[in-house]
């Protein structure tokens, strides 16, 4: 067998593991592949080097992961799981429907800048196609549903439906996600440099900006049918 230096193709029959030692195994592994994307970045990452910040023999790993793609899964799993929850704590807190979009998007935007190595994962099916891994599939799927649902409410409350919800959907997720993604990968620090001063101020400003304009379309319409 070839050494393991990307950890892409090495596949290894484990030894046996006693059941007690499983999930602490499992969830060191996975702590250690994520302090390694945080520290050194998603290239750092191999079977071999995740064994070693472990502290784990180097067939361990493969007891639950059999290659690089499964971690990053598993990785990407527990993103969605996190943003599950986080989505979902923000519209029970939430006062309306607009409410629960400012919240929500605060929510999203927080959790990437938490988690970055979750949410560089979680969204990139060049590291980790989601429909080979059905778990990490079905969670994708439980934490994406908060969109649509909001968009609803957000129709019921008098938001124009003939926009459509896919299509209404689609804006407010590309507003967040890109507005997350520019705040950890991109130039936004650099062009803004109040977001240095109070980065959660920043985000929850401009997450407001969007209900605002939520609202004023809202009211727009009530107008008209007045």
């Amino acid at each position: 067998m070839s050494s393991d230096n990307s950890g892409y193709n090495d596949r290894v029959v484990p030894s046996p593991v006693a059941p007690e030692d499983k999930d602490d195994l499992r969830e060191r592994v996975l702590r250690a592949s994520v302090s390694l994307i945080e520290e050194e970045g998603l290239a750092s990452l191999s079977m071999r080097e995740v064994a070693r910040r472990a502290g784990v023999s180097h067939q361990a790993p493969y007891h639950y992961f059999p290659d690089r793609e499964s971690i990053l899964a598993a990785v990407a799993e527990r993103g969605f799981e996190l943003l599950h929850e986080r989505l979902q704590q923000a519209r029970s807190e939430a006062n309306g429907a607009s409410d629960a979009l400012e919240r929500t998007a605060v929510a999203y935007v927080t959790f990437a800048c938490d988690y970055s190595a979750h949410f560089r994962i979680m969204f990139r099916p060049e590291l980790m196609t989601l429909a080979n891994h059905h778990d990490a599939d079905c969670c994708a799927d439980t934490a994406f549903k908060h969109v649509p649902e909001m968009v609803i409410d957000c129709m019921k409350a008098g938001f124009p439906a003939d926009v459509g919800v896919e299509v209404m959907s689609t804006l407010l997720w590309s507003i967040v996600h890109g507005f997350a993604c520019l705040l950890i990968d991109g130039p936004l620090g650099e062009k803004v440099p109040s977001i240095s001063q109070d980065r959660e101020k920043f985000i929850c400003d401009v997450a407001h900006a969007a209900r605002r304009m939520v609202d004023a379309t809202i009211a727009q319409e009530q107008l008209k049918r007045a």
